[in-house]
């Protein structure tokens, strides 16, 4: 049995996205046991803060998906100073703090576990593969390639999978929004009183692999489990 840990934010939680660990271990069914080590809103530097469970959790192989929020935080409409208030945030996010949070996360899991370690670079921000956010979670997924690379761990190319879906499937081009108070309000009467899925309110907006332009429907979440059985599980 392949032991795994995967960490990072809420697409790794599994609570306002569709669970990508569910289907990946439909694809090794019996081989494969999972540890979801993951906390909603992270970035880089929360995860950084978190890693004694992370470490002290027996894992075989460590799945590292985050950068998504750092990523938003480019972005114009982001709410910044209720983010870092929430996530006692030390300074603003920008790539190169990204950077070497991240760095500083390889290197403790390269030191203190056994684990092969796969860095995933992070989903496409929105579906219209021209427009800033998805440029921005381009920007920052070039960022986890080259940690990657120079750091000898495998890179798990979550993020060039989901814009080949995109390029193929060429979707509408819905305007990217952030998520406000509000809207996630709104998401969570959908879900809990009316009782759709997140499938459901992802087809009613037109989008092809979120149900908000961030967290993942059924769709980006299979494309996120075959990139990581393909890129890491399937050599064990």
């Amino acid at each position: 049995m392949i032991r795994l840990s995967a960490i990072g934010d809420s697409l790794t939680r599994a609570q306002l996205s569709a669970d990508y660990l569910a289907p990946l271990s439909a694809l090794m069914p019996g081989r494969v046991s999972t540890s979801r080590l993951a906390a909603n809103g992270d970035f880089a530097w929360n995860l950084l803060q978190r890693l004694d469970e992370v470490v002290s959790t027996p894992a075989d192989l460590v799945t590292v998906m985050i950068g998504t929020n750092d990523a938003r935080a480019s972005l114009p409409g982001f709410a910044l100073d209720r983010w870092k208030k929430r996530k006692q945030l030390p300074t603003e996010p920008s790539p190169g703090w990204f950077e070497d949070c991240l760095g500083r996360v390889v290197d403790r899991l390269r030191s203190e576990t056994d684990a092969e370690i796969g860095l995933a670079s992070i989903p496409v921000l929105g579906q219209d593969l021209k427009a800033s956010p998805a440029e921005a979670s381009a920007r920052y997924s070039a960022i986890i390639a080259d940690l990657a690379a120079s750091n000898g761990v495998v890179y798990l190319p979550v993020h060039e999978r989901q814009v080949a879906e995109l390029a193929a499937e060429q979707p509408a081009a819905v305007p990217y929004e952030e998520m406000t108070v509000p809207g996630f309000l709104a998401m969570l009467a959908e879900r809990r009183i009316l009782g759709r899925s997140l499938d459901t309110i992802s087809d009613r907006r037109g989008l092809l692999l979120t149900v908000d332009h961030v967290h993942q429907n059924s769709k980006g979440a299979a494309l996120i489990a075959e990139t990581l059985e393909a890129g890491l599980l399937r050599r064990h």
